[in-house]
């Protein structure tokens, strides 16, 4: 690992200003994408800014209708929070479903959004919920923040501060990890809000997307019979010799499935079901 400067600021005008002075440094809030981009040498900063003890990035609260979380709370936190669990059950189920519990209680959403990394699940959350990602800066449509993989719309030294989610009238995750990793191979986040449906892919291809074909087919009826004869074309896919793309593209079918079965079961059967075990 290449010679870098670590710096714990106390406050947010602190790390803007750490990061505005130093191109090459890079925000360290879990590090679970960074440092091992890092370890490899795909990545070499010159300074760490942890932004992990700021207080302008905690808390867990509702504002209107909305779940504003910090981006510096961690995966445990969002899957043990009550007030998360009573808002938004899916999104609890979700992060007790990252990784290991190793990596839940060092992550951070705001790392994990930041990042993009293709197999990971907040992604999925943040836009099958239609969330806004608030940043030092300025505030980001979902649709409009993950730009490819490991690339979003943040600009040189913005800082992802906190998301916002809207609360849906129902939700689910349903999600097929990868067995030694526990990242997802494929995950599908669902919301409904009413006629509006949202479906959010990740692990399956270059960056987390939207199913628009089973949007549109789920706003008319939202049951597993309204998926019937709709596919996931393979060649937008990732393709890697133990999951090929035609496997993955079958996988996001039928992890959108689950997730529609899902809608109608309560959190507690959620986490039962096949593929989404933790």
């Amino acid at each position: 690992m290449i010679a870098f400067e670590y710096i714990r600021p106390d406050t947010l005008v602190q790390a803007t200003e750490v990061l505005r002075q130093n191109p090459d440094a890079r925000a360290l809030s879990g590090g679970m994408t960074l440092l091992p981009a890092m370890k490899l040498r795909m990545a070499a900063p010159s300074h760490l800014v942890d932004l992990t003890r700021l207080p302008e990035l905690q808390g867990v609260r509702m504002a209107g209708d909305h779940l504003l979380i910090g981006a510096a709370t961690r995966h445990a936190e969002v899957a043990s929070s009550a007030l998360v669990g009573a808002a938004i059950p899916a999104l609890c189920q979700l992060a007790g479903l990252i990784a290991d519990p190793q990596v839940r209680n060092r992550g951070t959403i705001g790392g994990s959004v930041a990042n993009n990394d293709p197999a990971a699940d907040y992604p999925a959350a943040v836009l099958g919920l239609g969330a806004t990602v608030i940043t030092d800066r300025r505030r980001i449509d979902a649709d409009e923040f993950f730009c490819g993989i490991f690339e979003t719309l943040l600009q040189p030294g913005e800082i992802v501060t906190a998301l916002s989610f809207p609360v849906p009238q129902r939700a689910a995750y349903a999600k097929y990890r990868h067995a030694a990793s526990g990242y997802a191979l494929a995950g599908v986040f669902i919301a409904q809000w009413g006629s509006v449906v949202r479906v959010a892919v990740t692990g399956a291809g270059p960056g987390v997307f939207r199913w628009r074909q089973a949007e549109q087919a789920l706003q008319h009826h939202c049951s597993i019979d309204a998926l019937h004869g709709l596919h996931v074309d393979p060649d937008g896919m990732l393709d890697e010799p133990q999951a090929p793309a035609a496997w993955r593209a079958s996988l996001v079918e039928t992890m959108t499935r689950r997730a529609v079965a899902a809608l109608a079961q309560p959190l507690a059967a959620q986490r039962a079901q096949p593929g989404t075990a933790s």
